[in-house]
């Protein structure tokens, strides 16, 4: 169904403005979290100042052991352990406010280059502006939520909930330091296991936010690195085979083949969860001197392309939108109870100028 050009004016200015609040929006959170990390990072120079008075006094305590009252080193004690508990806390949120940062910049710039497009393109230029272009970023948009909520879900799940139970369980040990000093000990060894699982977790997350090798390093390392991470943490057969000169792309490219790979790899892996047989995946990946070719298959239950073309979720529609935006072609070869091979070429584009080292 075509809509009018009436139609399409009045999407294209309520999208204009529905971006215009999310930006003022952003902006002001920006500036929130920005009041807010100057508020904690003066707090945290308090505690450290205080937490070294502390030591101090600890250490007073310890080279005069056998004459101070046990009253006063119990209490020497006790509050050494409330100022580095204090201390982690505020690191742990310095941390994160940080982290929110370089988030709401982020989502700012994204946001800013919508505007651009907005003002110098409108809906009868047929190119960004088209219906078929506002469906484009329409899904773009929606795909992007789809990953901040499901990634909101699991910190939830997962280092949030933990890090709460760290609190609660540091707090029990200490307690049991001068009841029981070996369950004590027994506990913060298990805090130590736990804590190594979640570091684990954590790093798993701010991979899959925004690898860092993939600026420092490149799409080829990065995907090397994924590849396996993706085989411990789900236990399937992962083959990977990179053919060609590997060499630097640019930075957008980069971005949306490793996106492109991280998505084929985690469909296969969520539609396959009940597959009967070890699941196998395999990835190939060739450039040449004109074109990178991406292919990934797997031995899974398979599923029909016609039906995939009407039903798929936004990856693999995305998927393809951006490969035919940038000249590529995409293909599925997929029967129901034989596997599916999902591949794509893009055309190869080098930067420009030479990248600065960070």
């Amino acid at each position: 169904m075509i809509l009018s050009t009436r139609n399409a004016d009045e999407l294209w200015e309520d999208f204009r403005r529905e971006v215009e609040e999310e930006l003022d929006q952003s902006r002001k959170a920006l500036r929130e979290v920005k009041l807010m990390l100057e508020q904690s990072q003066a707090e945290l120079t308090k505690l450290t100042q205080r937490n070294a008075s502390i030591t101090s006094r600890l250490q007073q305590v310890h080279s005069q052991f056998d004459t101070i009252p046990r009253p006063e080193i119990r209490e020497a004690y006790n509050a050494a352990l409330d100022a580095q508990q204090r201390l982690l806390v505020m690191r742990g949120q310095i941390e994160k406010l940080q982290s929110d940062e370089l988030g709401m910049q982020k989502l700012i710039e994204y946001l800013e280059k919508i505007q651009r497009l907005l003002t110098s393109e409108g809906p009868k230029s047929g190119k960004p502006g088209s219906i078929g272009g506002m469906e484009t970023l329409e899904m773009v948009i929606n795909a992007q939520e789809s990953v901040r909520q499901r990634l909101s879900t699991q910190m939830h799940d997962g280092p949030a909930q933990a890090l709460s139970n760290f609190m609660i369980r540091v707090d029990i040990a200490s307690r049991l330091l001068d009841m029981d000093p070996v369950k004590a000990k027994e506990e913060l060894s298990n805090l130590q296991a736990e804590a190594k699982k979640t570091f684990v977790s954590i790093k798993s997350f701010i991979s899959e936010l925004r690898p860092m090798m993939l600026d420092d390093l490149g799409l080829f390392p990065t995907i090397r690195k994924y590849v396996e991470g993706f085989k411990e943490q789900t236990g399937f057969d992962v083959n990977l085979n990179i053919k060609g000169q590997e060499r630097r792309l640019e930075s957008y490219l980069e971005v949306m083949v490793f996106r492109a790979i991280q998505e084929l790899m985690g469909n296969a892996a969520r539609h396959n969860q009940d597959h009967p047989g070890r699941l196998q995946l395999g990835i190939q990946v060739v450039i040449d001197d004109n074109y990178l070719k991406v292919a990934v298959s797997d031995n899974g239950k398979g599923f029909n392309p016609d039906e995939a073309q009407k039903t798929s979720g936004l990856g693999l529609k995305l998927i393809r939108e951006r490969v035919e935006m940038l000249g590529g072609t995409f293909d599925i070869d997929s029967a129901v109870g034989q596997g599916s091979k999902i591949s794509f070429s893009v055309p190869c584009i080098e930067p420009q100028s030479p990248r600065i080292p960070a």
